[in-house]
C-alpha cells in the first residue's frame, strides 16, 4: 500500500500541519527541531493535531481539532507509520480509533515522547521491539 495522508474527503479527518501553525504564530507554537523530526525511531511517540469535521448547531460544517500520541512503527521514504495510542474524543468511532494506522511526515510533529520499553512491550508486545 502506498503511504496518503488522511483527507476530510476520503476519512472525515485530517492532520493540521505544525510547521504551519509554528510559522503563524512562532511565539506560542513551540516545535521540535526538524531533525530530530526528520529521526524518529520504532517505538518513538509524536504528538499531531487531528482535525475532524462534525456539525454545529445550525448544521453547519465545523472544523475541530484535537491532539493525539502515535507512536512511530516504520518511516517511509518522508512519511512515517504509526499506531494511535488513545481513543479519539472529538470523531466518530469506526473514522478513527485507537490502533488505527496512521501515516503522517515530520511537519505534523508538535511533540516528541520516549515511552519506556515496558509500556510498548505491554502494549504492542516483544515482537515491536525486536523489529528495530
Amino acid at each position: 500500500m502506498n503511504p496518503r495522508l488522511a483527507t476530510f474527503e476520503e476519512d472525515s479527518w485530517q492532520l493540521r500541519s505544525g510547521e504551519e501553525s509554528h510559522q503563524e504564530r512562532p511565539e506560542e507554537f513551540w516545535m521540535p527541531d526538524l531533525e530530530i523530526r526528520q529521526n524518529l525511531k520504532r517505538g518513538d511517540a509524536v504528538k499531531l493535531i487531528f482535525d475532524f469535521e462534525g456539525y454545529n448547531e445550525d448544521g453547519q460544517i465545523e472544523i475541530g481539532g484535537e491532539r493525539m500520541w502515535v507512536i512511530v512503527q516504520d518511516k517511509i521514504e518522508d512519511f512515517y507509520l504509526g499506531i494511535l495510542d488513545n481513543q479519539p474524543a472529538g470523531i466518530d468511532e469506526g473514522f478513527l480509533d485507537k490502533n488505527s494506522e496512521i501515516y503522517f511526515k515530520a511537519e505534523h510533529i508538535i511533540d516528541i515522547g520516549y515511552p519506556p520499553k515496558e509500556y510498548l512491550t505491554e502494549r504492542f508486545g516483544k515482537k515491536f521491539l525486536e523489529y528495530e
